[in-house]
Order: C-alpha cells, then structure tokens, then sequence
C-alpha cells in the first residue's frame, strides 16, 4: 500500500531541489531519476518553463510524496514505481525529478515537478479532481506491482470464517438494544445445557457476564441483574427489562421443568451409613492384577479395600454414576463455552489493538499537520518535520481503512474498551481454567467406577445417547 501527499511550491524550488536529491538519503544519489531536465539544473529549467506561461498564480513548483508501508517495497522497486507514477500523471509535458529516501524506517518518493508544461506552456491545476486521480493511478500500481492498497470503508473486518466478531460489531453491540438479544439468548443457552439453577450461572459468566442479586434466599435482592464485563450499567433480569422468563424465578423454574422429563432410571450402588473420613477420591484404582498381589494374599485383601474406599469416596461424591456423568457434561460445556469466549474476545482485541496503534500515532503527529497547512512554506516546514507528517498521514490512511471516524477520534475511549476487553478475558481464562481442572477430577472419580464395577467407558450416554463431550476437543 502507498499513500500520497501533494503541495505547491512557491519559492526556493532550489532548497527543495537539493533536500530530496541530499546524496545521504538517496545511496549516493543512485536513487535519483529526472526528465526534462537535471537535479543539478532543475531551478533553471523550471523557471525557463515558468517564463512562458501567461498564468499568473504564484506555483512554481509541485512536490508529491509516494510512501510505502514498512517491509512491503525495497527500495529500488519503490523508486522504480515512482517514477512509473510521474510517467502516467505527468504524460511526458512537465519537467521532473524522482528520488527514493532511504534513510527513513519507511521507503518513500519524492517527487518535484514543475508548474508548468513545456508543451502547452500550461500551469498544472491542482485540486480535488486532479488528486483523486493521482490515488487512482497509484492504486493501479500497488496493482500492478502486487502491493495492498487501501479499500474503502468496510463495516466488519471479520470477513475471514469461523473468526469472531470484530471490534466495530462488538462496540455497536454496546450502544443499543442488541445487547438485551443476545443476554437472552445466553440465559436460554445456559437454561437448556444446566442440570441446576447454579450450573446455569456459571455458564451465564462464561459468556463474559457479571452476574449479581442472583441469591435465591428470602434476604436477597430482587432483581437478578446482568452486565457484560465490557458495560457500564447491569440490567435487571425483571418483566420490564427483559421479559418474564428473565427473572431469577422463572430461571430457576424453568430448569426444575426440564428436570420433570423422563430421565435414565438411576442404578443404585451400595451406600456408606458413614463418609470416608479421607476423600480417596483423587486417587487412581490399584492395579490387583500384577503377579505381586497373586503372590501375597495379604497384599491383595489391602488392595481391594483400599479401591472399594477410592470407587466409594468417587460415588458418595456425586450420588449416581448417572448425576456423575452430568455433572461431567455439565462442566464440559462450561469450558466449551469459556473457551469459545476466550477466542471471540481475542480476535476483537486484536482488531481494537490495530486501531489503537494507528489512533495513537495519529493523535500524536496531528499538530504537525496542523501547522503544515497553516505554514506559509510547507516545503521547508516539510523538510523539518518529514516523518511526523507521513505517519500522521499513514496512521490517517489506516484508521479509514479500518472504519474509523477521525474527526470524532476518542483515544481514551478506545484505550478504556481494550483495557475492559482485556479483563474480561482475563475473568475467562479463570472461568476456562476451573471448569476444565473440576471436569478432569470428575472424569476421574467416574474412571474408577467404571473400572471398579468393570463397567465400558465407551457405553457411557447422556441425553439422546450422545458421548459426552471433553473440553479438551476444542
């Protein structure tokens, strides 16, 4: 991608002349190209050519800057572009130099050319019009030369598939009403995967939600209240605010409903009058078929009692293999669901990251534009201030490409939303990281019952016959 920037000269084409043509940033001046006349005469043969004109404005001169992004051009084919580009707008009839800078983190092209024509004895008239075509045949060669260049305005960036909304989708999210929609859509999610009231908290969190007044006690609140950890308000789980089906009430009862439906018939197992005083749970069955417990009668009775205290410990745990087994699908989607919003919320941070790079850089080098246009010699105060005004000009270019508004440019704010994005996927990460530790120790306790009562871990089914689902998959 090459971005351009034009301004008149009218006096010192010579001072000008001699800035761009300075040997240290042209490799010795081999990086300079002229036509119809010499960069060591140029200042003469612009003003032969002025003499002739019968125009009166006081343009002596026009010089064009071509910049190109870092990495993307060297700099012998940038200045070969340059001066393909002087070629096509200039058409053989103005008089022109083009050097290639090299002393600079970014590769650009100076162009100076004279205001007049040695053919028509014309003066080069320079607008809007005329600068919307100097954009146009410099995107035909980024074109050409297989460089970007900058599209218009596009209002999603996540065009790629399976990739997350971008900043600009999750911001508009924000500012309206779309946000209850999708709130709601969360809660009915995590209504329909929860086996209680508190499972479907936890997935209400997962979702990037702050959750408070959720107590079901006669001391708590009344209202449940959301917020997404990148809002500022909560938003009661009221009738008025978001439906019936939102209070906590309805939450919680919606869930015992779904619990009325036909279920798999529970398989008792022989309960303990008493817990284990040790939790043998976290422990691995003893492997009793090894040639040593054969051999030691001794050793083999302590084997067994101490696996029927790790298989007891696992049951008493959970109550059934069956609630074990939803217990572990439970803690399953939670992660699932944490790990998907883990994702989602590092795409939109490394949107919002771009264009909080390029809003920094713009803000920082906006009064060097500012003065340039109030500079009665913008070609010395070019010379002065060269780098600030292309990355004032590149950041500008970058931040349209991107979508964004600069007049009503807020840095604070758009530093504030990834700061608030990145706590929220820091809450997350937590959220993804307990989900997944409690669904290993499950997986765990429900190992040992299945090898204790040889039971086929590949039989185990929940809801519609269906293997339950390991956080790690994603």
């Amino acid at each position: 991608m090459a971005i351009t920037k034009i301004h008149a000269i009218q006096a010192t084409v010579h001072k000008a002349v001699n800035y761009i043509c300075n040997p240290e940033k042209t490799d010795e001046g081999i990086l300079i190209s002229s036509f119809g006349c010499s960069p060591e005469t140029a200042a003469f043969d612009f003003k032969f050519a002025l003499s002739k004109t019968k125009q009166s404005d006081p343009n002596k001169a026009f010089h064009l800057i071509q910049a190109f992004m870092p990495g993307e051009v060297s700099h012998e084919e940038a200045h070969r572009i340059g001066v393909e580009l002087a070629d096509k707008l200039l058409e053989g009839k103005y008089s022109y130099i083009v050097s290639t800078h090299t002393d600079k983190g970014h590769v650009h092209n100076h162009i100076i050319f004279c205001a007049a024509d040695n053919v028509n004895h014309e003066k080069y008239h320079d607008c809007k019009q005329t600068y919307r075509g100097i954009r146009r045949l410099n995107d035909e060669l980024c074109r050409a030369h297989g460089l970007s260049i900058i599209k218009p305005h596009r209002k999603s960036l996540s065009a790629g598939a399976g990739r997350g909304k971008s900043y600009h989708e999750w911001q508009a999210e924000q500012n309206g009403t779309s946000w209850k929609t999708g709130l709601k859509n969360t809660i009915d999610e995590a209504v329909k995967a929860a086996d209680n009231y508190e499972d479907c908290m936890e997935l209400i969190r997962a979702k990037g939600y702050e959750i408070k007044g959720e107590s079901l006690n006669e001391n708590a609140p009344k209202y449940i209240a959301f917020r997404p950890l990148d809002k500022e308000h909560f938003i009661r789980g009221s009738e008025r605010s978001l439906g019936a089906d939102y209070t906590k009430e309805r939450i919680e009862e919606r869930i015992r409903e779904k619990a009325l439906e036909p279920v798999k018939k529970r398989v008792p197992f022989p309960a303990r009058k008493k817990n284990p005083v040790k939790d043998y749970s976290s422990k691995k069955l003893i492997d009793t078929t090894e040639d040593k417990f054969a051999e030691s009668p001794g050793l083999k009775h302590w084997a067994d009692i101490q696996n029927l205290k790790i298989a007891a410990s696992s049951y008493s745990a959970a109550g059934s293999i069956y609630e074990l087994e939803k217990q572990i699908a439970a803690k399953s989607t939670l992660a699932k669901t944490a790990r998907a919003s883990i994702v989602e919320t590092e795409h939109q941070l490394k949107d919002l990251g771009q264009i909080l790079k390029y809003a920094e850089q713009y803000k920082s080098n906006r009064i060097y534009h500012i003065r340039y246009q109030k500079s009665k010699d913008k070609d010395r105060y070019l010379r002065q201030h060269e780098t600030e005004l292309l990355l004032h000009d590149g950041a500008e270019n970058m931040l349209k490409r991107l979508g964004i508004d600069t007049k009503n440019l807020d840095v604070e704010k758009l530093r504030s939303d990834y700061n608030t994005l990145y706590s929220k996927k820091t809450e997350l990460q937590k959220t993804y990281k307990s989900a997944e530790k409690e669904y290993s120790a499950l997986t765990r306790k429900l190992d040992n019952l299945n090898q204790y009562i040889n039971r086929n871990p590949t039989q185990i089914l929940i809801n519609s016959n269906k293997e339950i689902d390991s956080p790690y998959s994603l």
